[in-house]
This record gives structure tokens, sequence and C-alpha cells, in this order.
């Protein structure tokens, strides 16, 4: 069992982080530090998860992961893309962000839309390291479903899956998290050494 820890105090992202590493040790950055939080000041999913992965790794003094995420949506020009999880405001819900979006695409024929995921690995003495996953599909006229978080319900990928109405390892299996892991796990030399951080060997 590897432990991994996570600089998200989003519990969405922890389940689907279990779902992928069923048999691992996921650990949420709040459960080492209750109070831990960055502010999101940069305009890229990469670069707010290199944020969040280096406050922790140096918080911590250990190896962390992070991930930044949202959901693009053409006809928007992107939006909401860095700014998903606030897009109907800084303590907006999952349904007013939902609400907003299709009151946005009220009447609008082309809904084709894609979620991005970049997973930072930040490690002691070295550079970090980003990897990118998308999930393509289309935005649906309602919500669908009661699984899954954030725009799960509103979103149906290319091969016509309601990502609302699948369970969290069936989502785990094709979701742009997914696919940004994957390539983390590719990157065998660096994942070894996340692997490895209970000996201290970040050499």
């Amino acid at each position: 069992m590897v432990k991994i820890v996570v600089a998200s105090g989003n519990q969405g992202k922890i389940n689907d982080f279990k779902a992928i590493f069923p048999d691992d040790e996921i650990i949420g950055i709040k459960q080492l530090i209750p109070d831990f939080e960055v502010e999101e000041t940069e305009d890229t999913f990469k670069g707010n998860a290199i944020l969040k992965a280096e406050a922790a790794r140096d918080a911590l003094d250990m190896p962390v992961i992070s991930d930044d995420s949202g959901l693009s949506v053409d006809a928007l020009d992107g939006a909401p893309g860095v700014y998903s999880a606030r897009y109907a405001g800084d303590d907006a819900t999952d349904e007013d962000n939902n609400e907003k979006l299709l009151s946005a695409l009220e009447g609008v024929t082309d809904r084709s839309a894609h979620f991005t995921s970049v997973i930072a690995l930040a490690i002691p003495k070295r550079e970090t390291r980003t990897y990118h996953g998308e999930l393509h599909g289309k935005i649906l006229k309602a919500p669908e479903g009661n699984s899954g978080f954030g725009y799960d319900s509103i979103f149906q990928t290319d091969n016509g899956l309601n990502l609302g109405m699948i369970t969290a390892e069936e989502k785990g299996e094709i979701s742009h998290r997914r696919n940004a892991l994957d390539n983390l796990r590719e990157d065998t030399a660096v994942f070894d050494v996340l692997v490895r951080h209970e000996r201290n060997d970040y050499n």
C-alpha cells in the first residue's frame, strides 16, 4: 500500500483519487494540516496545481500531489475554466454553478465541452512536474443522476456516458483526472519517488 497525500480539501476530488487508487491510502491535506488553504491566483490549471502542490510539499517536507481541474465549454469561449468551482460566486454550490451554466447555454446548439485536469507532483529537492488529462463530451440540457460532484450531473461523454449516472469506480476508469494520473504513472522514475517517500529518499 502506498500513502499518497493530496493537496486538496475537496472531498469529491479525494473520492475520485480513492477510486483511481483503490489499493492505496489517500490522505487529504486537511487530515494533516486542518487549516491548509492556498489562494488560487494563477490563470491556468497548471499554475494553480503547482501553487497547491508546492505549498503542501513545503509545509510537510514530503512528496505531495495536487489537482487543479475544471470544465471548459466551447460556446462560452472556454468558460468557466479555472473559475469552475466559483463560477456562480465564491460561495457557490455545485447546484448554483450548474444552474448558471445551463442558463448561459439556453438556446445554444453547440454544447460541446471538456473537463481538464492538471496533476502536479511536488517532491522535496526536485523540480515540480505536471501531467495533463482531458475528458470530452457535451453539456446536457438538465441534470441527470446523483453521482459525482461539480458539473458531473450535466455532462455526457463523447461515448454517451452521463457522469451523474455512473459509479465512482466507472468514472475512475475514464475521467480527466484518471488520464492525468496515468501520465504521471508513465513517468516511472518520478512516480517511484512518490511510492517510496516513507524512506525520505528524494535524491
